[in-house]
């Protein structure tokens, strides 16, 4: 019953938001609806943790109509999913202040969007699997092709056509496997207790890599990334950045680590550098971004790139280090995104140089930004230190030179970000920083739950750890 509700009540919402009978309560309600989503999560994990982390599924058992059954499941690893998706949404949906985009059509594509999310992250049979992750595309594409800025139009069909391409070669992978189940299934275990030769491996392994590595992004299936979060409502980078593209990390785990287990083991000197190549390239780009928002993604990119390296390592460390990292990142990129906007609001540019001395008249906010600054440097006591110790050590564990790679990294990581801070925050006012004001109390509270879990995570990871354990074992 909880996970029908974690499905229907954002559905039922933003059907209701479609019809525009709310009118200018419409971001009221979604809000509202979004925070009911949360507590329904809360239940959820409570139950799943009653439960002694057993299972917690419902299936309906269609075979007749649809030659399927449709199974839908929260184990602890669909539960750090679920969780991200219902604790960021309310935050999305608060940080709205653009009148541009406070229209029902906008909070209903949201509220769409995390009912594709939450299916995604619970279906436990592939059509399923597939028809959510198709219906979660469309959202963002909408929300980019009609509340995005300029050349929107270009670039949201290029972010169509890029997850499109992936989306097909997972649909080929998905109906061969079908082919060689017995009785013939579309159930995730079906294809689980395939054993496929090495041969055959390969190219299935490719075609999930492929759908995957374009929705993360990984290099060099990003050139997509940068333009759409730039051109994108705040809100919308907000969801790519935060949610949607754990989708991909999300499918590494349930497809191609246990279906595909040969090529991950064989395969550190194939795919982990050229993914390590991405996580370099992605550092030194932000270095060099002259725009906080492209930055944004730059740094967005180097670091679901360690993600990706930690899943791929082929144990126990850096595939739990990486799920933590997945929700980790997902905290403190939205967190980020939260900061930008407020700088942009109050300045009207996020042009780097044109920045400065913010510190002096905005103490508050100085604050709140060096605490997600220093998160995404990984400082100990912060939820990405634990993540990142955790995917270092699987790494040095596959690959000792990846790992020291990866580990170096992290200086470049540091570099960026801790650079971006000193010239926005401090040295001399500019003209557009001259009166900037600190945070109110409203615009705090949408940073509590991710300062929450940014400390909570970083001093106390062990609950978090154990309860992921026995699903990665």
């Amino acid at each position: 019953m909880i996970i029908v509700l974690l499905l229907v009540l954002p559905l039922l919402a933003s059907l209701l938001l479609f019809t525009g009978k709310l009118g200018k309560h419409s971001r009221d309600f979604a809000l509202i609806a979004s925070l009911v989503e949360f507590a329904v999560a809360l239940v959820a994990g409570y139950a799943f943790t009653f439960a002694d982390n057993k299972i917690l599924n419902l299936s309906l058992n269609l075979k007749q109509l649809l030659d399927i059954d449709i199974i839908i499941y929260i184990d602890s690893i669909s539960l750090m999913m679920v969780m991200l998706t219902s604790l960021l949404i309310p935050i999305i949906i608060a940080s709205n202040n653009n009148r541009e985009v406070r229209n029902h059509n906008f909070y209903a594509l949201i509220l769409l969007m995390q009912m594709a999310l939450i299916g995604v992250f619970t279906a436990s049979e592939m059509i399923l699997f597939y028809i959510f992750w198709e219906l979660a595309l469309m959202p963002v594409f909408l929300i980019t092709a009609i509340w995005g800025g300029e050349d929107r139009k270009r670039i949201s069909v290029k972010f169509l056509i890029y997850t499109v391409v992936g989306s097909f070669a997972m649909l080929i992978a998905i109906l061969y496997l079908y082919t060689l189940t017995s009785p013939h299934s579309f159930s995730f275990e079906s294809f689980y207790q395939l054993k496929l030769p090495y041969s055959v491996q390969v190219p299935v392994f490719l075609a999930f890599f492929l759908a995957f590595a374009i929705k993360i992004p990984l290099f060099p299936f990003h050139s997509w990334q940068a333009e759409t979060y730039n051109v994108s409502p705040v809100q919308g980078s907000m969801f790519m950045a935060g949610i949607m593209l754990k989708m991909g990390l999300y499918g590494i785990i349930r497809f191609i680590l246990p279906i595909c287990p040969d090529v991950v083991a064989g395969g550190s000197l194939i795919f982990l550098p050229l993914i390590l190549f991405g996580v370099i390239y992605g550092a030194i780009i932000a270095i060099r971004q002259p725009k906080l928002k492209k930055m944004i993604a730059f740094v967005s990119l180097s670091h679901v790139g360690i993600i990706a390296l930690g899943l791929l390592s082929n144990n126990q460390y850096g595939i739990e280090g990486a799920i933590l990292q997945m929700f980790s990142h997902g905290v403190n990129v939205v967190g980020f995104f939260l900061c930008y906007q407020m700088i942009v609001i109050r300045t009207g540019t996020d042009i780097i140089s044109d920045l400065g001395g913010i510190a002096s008249s905005a103490p508050r906010f100085a604050t709140i930004f060096l605490i997600i600054v220093l998160a995404n440097v990984a400082l100990p006591f912060t939820n990405s230190f634990v993540g990142e110790f955790l995917i270092l050590l699987g790494l040095f564990q596959s690959n000792v030179y990846i790992g020291v790679i990866a580990g170096l990294t992290i200086i470049l990581g540091a570099v960026y970000m801790l650079k971006m801070y000193q010239q926005v925050m401090y040295g001399p006012q500019t003209i557009a920083t001259q009166k900037f004001a600190d945070l109110t109390t409203g615009e705090i509270m949408l940073f509590v739950p991710i300062i929450i879990c940014i400390f909570w995570v970083g001093i106390s990871p062990s609950f978090v750890l154990q309860l992921l354990q026995s699903a990665v074992n």
